[in-house]
């Protein structure tokens, strides 16, 4: 069932954005911008936390998480253990929302339009996922160019 391969992915690669955070040897580092680096790891933290409790969690769980957008982007100097806290929460309503979906929710338009066209639950969730594993990606690069 697609919903059990998610609910891997999404829980590998939220472990995996824990780990990252916690290998900046520099927590101050977290928030570093260098020349063409406009996101530092701790907004892009926040900002991967906030698309998905905002995404499957009040969107698909009805958990009423409220996004604040803009803050993701613009809050500085988060300590890495809220960090980290924050990541360990969107972990277990990430868990939970999946864990009740079914395949015929699945196959359901997505309950908001966020695209131009309408799409499955599938598809959105599918694209998350490649959301987080991108975002990930960068958070990784960023920690070994500026993490020094």
């Amino acid at each position: 069932m697609l919903t059990e391969t998610l609910r891997k992915l999404f829980k590998r690669d939220l472990y995996k954005l824990k780990e990252e955070i916690s290998l900046y040897n520099d927590e101050a580092n977290l928030w570093k911008l260098d020349g063409l680096v406009s996101n530092s790891a701790g907004n892009l933290c926040l900002h991967l936390v906030g698309n998905l409790n905002h995404f499957i969690g009040a969107i698909l769980g009805n958990t009423a998480y409220i996004r604040q957008r803009d803050l993701e982007f613009s809050l500085k100097d988060v300590p890495r253990r809220e960090l980290i806290k924050h990541v360990d929460d969107t972990i277990a309503v990430v868990e939970d929302v999946l864990s009740q979906l079914t395949e015929a929710d699945l196959q359901q338009n997505y309950k908001i339009s966020v695209f131009k066209e309408p799409m499955t639950t599938e598809y959105f969730l599918v694209h998350l996922t490649t959301h987080l594993a991108y975002h990930l990606g960068q958070i990784n690069y960023h920690r070994r160019l500026l993490d020094r």
